[in-house]
């Protein structure tokens, strides 16, 4: 696969079809392949006639990995899909983030909004006001020997999900302790670009729709019917309710 620079650290990406481009921006713990090849976005996109850009983030998949929790943080990974863009000659671009990758597109629109025509916010309610929840619980079990040493079920979810995606444990543990400052209602509120937030009914990671869709000015919100935070990634109703979206924003 091809690969950019960004800050010193060597990131692989895909980019495939031909079209308006929309940039795919993964999850914690996550990979391009896990969260976008696999639950077949960049098929359907492609499909739809949309060229598909994807990248994995620094510390996860086939990108850099690296040990620093302070270059980890939304600003610096906000950088890296930007060093992409301009890496492939890109002015403008959807942006479709699941996640924590909801947390770096929403940055991208606040402060850099000439880049993006419109935004999907994915897995991602009203967490967005708020730092990671148990942040700390979560990067122990991460560095645990072994699943079975971790007690919080909450924290042994991630730490299942990591092994799933064989992750490096040590970088998703500085991920999480990195300095995850959280979005402001007043830098949500500046966004003038169209959103999409979509979320499964069932997320207990995401938080509730309702604030964030009041805070963002004219967004949508789509309920991802009987979904979870894992589970509501490749589901029908959010790929449907997607490339509706993209076809009716300006």
């Amino acid at each position: 696969m091809p690969s950019f620079l960004s800050d010193g650290l060597t990131l692989n990406y895909v980019d495939e079809g031909e079209g308006d481009p929309v940039l795919l921006i993964h999850g914690f713990a996550s990979n391009l392949q896990m969260n976008w090849v696999g639950p077949g976005w960049i098929s359907t996109l492609m499909g739809a006639g949309f060229r598909v850009i994807a990248f994995d983030h620094r510390g996860h998949g086939l990108s850099d990995k690296i040990y620093d929790s302070e270059r980890y943080a939304n600003p610096q990974m906000a950088e890296d899909a930007l060093a992409l863009l301009d890496h492939l000659g890109l002015q403008r671009v959807d942006i479709i983030g699941y996640s924590m990758g909801a947390r770096v597109g929403a940055l991208i629109a606040i402060e850099h909004p000439e880049r993006v025509r419109s935004l999907v916010i994915g897995g991602m309610g009203d967490r967005l006001f708020e730092g990671a929840s148990k942040s700390e619980e979560i990067a122990e079990a991460l560095e645990a020997n072994h699943r079975d040493d971790v007690t919080d079920p909450y924290a042994r979810t991630f730490r299942v999900f990591a092994e799933a995606t064989k992750a490096d444990m040590r970088a998703l543990a500085a991920v999480m302790r990195s300095p995850r400052t959280p979005l402001t209602a007043e830098g949500l509120n500046s966004i003038g670009l169209p959103v999409l937030i979509a979320v499964g009914t069932e997320d207990d990671v995401a938080g509730k729709t309702e604030k964030l869709a009041e805070t963002i000015p004219g967004s949508e919100v789509l309920a991802i019917t009987g979904r979870d935070h894992n589970r509501a990634v490749g589901d029908k109703i959010f790929k449907a309710g997607v490339l509706d979206f993209l076809s009716r924003r300006p």
